[in-house]
């Protein structure tokens, strides 16, 4: 269980401190050579769209086997 929880932790932990990265590489307050040089790691839009049709497919996968049970 330990374990699990771990490894539940640090992909979120990865995926946090990827996204405090590139919300500070891209800010439109970073200027000068620091803007220009770093490049964000993740395309967060397509992320998102990603993330919202994995979100529709366990629905309906959920969906399905629910129908299947009854």
């Amino acid at each position: 269980m330990r374990t699990f929880f771990g490894m539940i932790l640090g992909c979120l932990l990865t995926i946090g401190v990827v996204y405090v990265h590139d919300s500070m590489a891209t800010s439109t307050v970073a200027g000068g050579t620091t803007a220009s040089t770093s490049r964000a790691i993740v395309n967060w839009d397509v992320a998102r769209s990603e993330w919202v049709e994995v979100k529709e497919n366990v629905r309906l996968t959920w969906l399905k086997l629910k129908a299947n049970v009854s």
